[in-house]
């Protein structure tokens, strides 16, 4: 179980301090599988960050299945079955898949071990397994090669942060069919952030973050007409702007 306690993250500008979380509680039940939306700027990917070690937040506490993890570092929080997925990946130049895969591991894998790792995000395990991480492979490959380093890590808790951004629809579609099984599988919380409908209408939960609050919480069925509705009353807010513009 996952449980935020009053989490807070503030940097300094001007002089002042910015709060870009302001009091996040949040309990997610083990096996979730949670999305995260919200306009941008509104503190998701900061929120991710600090649940992975990437930030350090400014007050509050994060508990990972009965652990005080909030002062953990990344390697003890990974230790402990948490895993973050970039939104943007990094390469590796002279690492290949292969490599990739035993350093997420931790120990060394067989080669079924990892065809069914490949096989399980969409890839064919005899093209990607001597291939460099590298300039060479697409924003999607990149993509799902980093969702099975994650896998390979035995996570019990993945963390994605806008996994479509940047992608083709065709590998956009094995995405969601990854996150479809990941789903289904339900040995694994899994958050993801995203702004996909598609990604969206396959959530357990749907947690809605803005201005660095929890704005709303609820089933797909219960927040997707909210969010639909907020953005049909923004465009006609704007509209009155546009028509005297020079656009």
């Amino acid at each position: 179980m996952l449980q935020i306690q009053n989490l807070q993250y503030s940097v300094a500008a001007d002089g002042k301090q910015m709060g870009i979380l302001r009091g996040i509680d949040l309990t997610v039940e083990p096996n979730h599988f949670m999305v995260i939306t919200g306009p941008n700027g509104g503190g998701k990917t900061t929120l991710a960050q600090c649940i992975m070690g990437l930030a350090q937040p400014t007050g509050g506490s994060i508990i990972w299945n009965g652990t005080d993890i909030t002062a953990l570092s990344i390697t003890e929080r990974a230790k402990l079955g948490v895993r973050y997925g970039f939104q943007h990946p990094p390469r590796f130049k002279g690492l290949t898949v292969c490599d990739l895969l035993t350093v997420a591991a931790g120990r060394t894998l067989s080669h079924s071990e990892q065809c069914a790792l490949l096989t399980q995000v969409g890839l064919c395990a005899k093209d990607y397994l001597n291939r460099e991480v590298n300039t060479s492979l697409s924003g999607g490959e990149v993509k799902r090669i980093e969702i099975a380093t994650v896998l390979a890590g035995n996570a019990n808790l993945m963390i994605f942060d806008e996994p479509e951004a940047g992608i083709d629809l065709w590998s956009f579609s094995r995405l969601t069919e990854t996150f479809g099984a990941l789903r289904d599988k339900r040995n694994a919380t899994v958050l993801v952030i995203s702004h996909q409908e598609r990604i969206l209408s396959m959530a357990d939960s749907i947690l809605m973050v803005s201005d660095g609050k929890i704005s709303g919480r609820g089933t797909p069925a219960e927040i997707l007409p909210q969010i639909v509705k907020d953005t049909v009353f923004t465009c006609k807010a704007i509209e009155p702007q546009q028509k005297g513009g020079n656009c």
